[in-house]
């Protein structure tokens, strides 16, 4: 690989980039439309009309987790025995989860 991996920074978009294209033989321009194509991938697949899950065979799987709406509440305060308090009501949203697969885990 021609880019200089250090502890101290994390490669940037560009040695990324050019990384791919020399270790694959293809052209910037290819590899950047390949690294699109692989995000356009991803948002349709967990997007709201997806499966909420996208698999990178051997790497890492990424999970959307749809949370509901939670109602503001009044509840026993665990640092505090005997005192109550406020919880705030949250909106619902949606949680995105990466977990590393059997080949990630074993390459660190």
């Amino acid at each position: 690989m021609a880019a200089k991996a250090t502890k101290d920074k994390p490669l940037t978009k560009t040695e990324i980039l050019n990384a791919l294209a020399e270790s694959s033989g293809l052209t910037k321009k290819e590899v950047t439309s390949v690294l699109d194509s692989l995000s356009d991938l991803i948002s349709k697949n967990i997007g709201k009309r997806g499966p909420g899950v996208f698999n990178m065979p051997g790497l890492l799987k990424i999970q959307v987790q749809r949370k509901p709406a939670t109602k503001a509440t009044t509840r026993p305060n665990p640092f505090k025995p005997g005192e109550m308090m406020q919880v705030a009501a949250k909106p619902a949203r949606n949680v995105v989860k990466v977990r590393p697969l059997k080949a990630l885990k074993e390459m660190v």
